[in-house]
């Protein structure tokens, strides 16, 4: 009897191990292929096989936070990249989302500090005596102002921006302009042509886009009013950044904006195990996921750890805990 017992309990013992040593295999759903999302896949994958070399991060191309929420949301995908303010609006199920999808769990902090930008023809700006966002509205400048395409959560934000300084499709159609809808690279080429006076994105400082209409345009960014700043982070559950001054050819002082930052999520079905191994793995080898690209290099592992509009994955929070990196 004795020995049938310490047979069965080292049995359990070498299946609890074997469940617990199984190797990673998750699918990541990020963005569009050669983007920075598709980059922080292969860097999240990198680091996942310095830890193990037979765990695997597969990467999958979607439409971006949006579509990765939704394949959350339905137990299609294991991974998935958003940014805050798409995780904010899928929480209190607004659109795009027809119910509110609370499965989702943060593994970590990607990055906060993709900032709004607001670049307006200098020309126009001197003519009407347009310093700040708040002046659009009051100035009667018949500006068309370029935004990002429906579906892209910087067109939801910088719409909301103008609303609450009152500039709307109502009050530019009436001063002769209106809102344009356009992707990043296409707005700076339809400001260059003289055919948008403004335009408005949430990517990085001196992203190329922005570099080619420094370069190609005579251009100023407008500051944002705190109360702007401070009302969108509460609706977006988005932060706040200064673009400093001199980051832009006419830019003389510091602009404070609205930041949107990026998360690495799974859900409440991901096992703690896999949770806690993908985030020990992303804490140890974070080199291999700055490495990726020039505008990661200031990922730490604090970054990693700090808390966003989602709740931390019980395994993700165990590790960040031991690594002495809980917030």
């Amino acid at each position: 009897m004795k020995f049938i017992a310490l047979a069965l309990a080292v049995g359990f013992a070498v299946s609890t191990t074997s469940v617990q040593a199984q190797p990673l295999d998750l699918t990541l759903s990020g963005g569009n292929p050669g983007g920075l999302w598709s980059l922080l896949g292969a860097g999240i994958d990198r680091a996942a096989q310095v830890a193990d070399p037979s765990a695997v991060v597969t990467y999958q191309a979607t439409g971006g936070g949006f579509a990765n929420i939704g394949l959350l949301g339905a137990g299609r995908t294991d991974l998935g990249l958003m940014h805050d303010a798409e995780a904010q609006l899928a929480l209190k199920g607004e659109e795009p989302f027809s119910a509110p999808i609370t499965n989702m769990r943060a593994i970590g902090y990607m990055y906060n500090w993709a900032p709004m930008h607001f670049f307006l023809n200098r020309s126009m700006a001197e003519q009407y005596g347009i310093d700040s966002l708040d002046d659009i509205a009051g100035s009667g400048a018949p500006i068309r102002i370029g935004i990002n395409r429906s579906g892209n959560i910087t067109s939801n934000i910088a719409l909301m921006m103008f609303e609450l300084v009152g500039v709307t499709d109502e009050s530019l159609a009436k001063a002769g302009g209106q809102f344009v809808r356009a992707g990043a690279n296409e707005q700076g080429e339809l400001l260059q042509d003289g055919r948008l006076d403004m335009i408005t994105n949430g990517i990085f400082i001196n992203h190329s886009s922005f570099r080619a209409v420094d370069q190609n345009a005579d251009v100023v960014l407008l500051s944002v009013p705190q109360e702007v700043i401070d009302a969108t982070n509460e609706r977006f559950g988005t932060g706040q950044m200064v673009i400093p001054a001199g980051s832009y050819s006419n830019q003389q002082a510091d602009v404070n904006t609205v930041t949107l930052g990026a998360l690495l999520a799974g859900t409440d079905a991901m096992s703690d195990d896999e949770a806690y191994a993908l985030t020990k793995a992303l804490i140890s080898n974070v080199d291999e996921v700055r490495a990726v690209h020039s505008a990661m290099k200031a990922l730490t592992p604090e970054m990693l750890a700090k808390p966003s509009v989602l709740e931390f994955h019980p395994g993700a929070a165990r590790a960040y805990s031991e690594a002495g990196l809980a917030q």
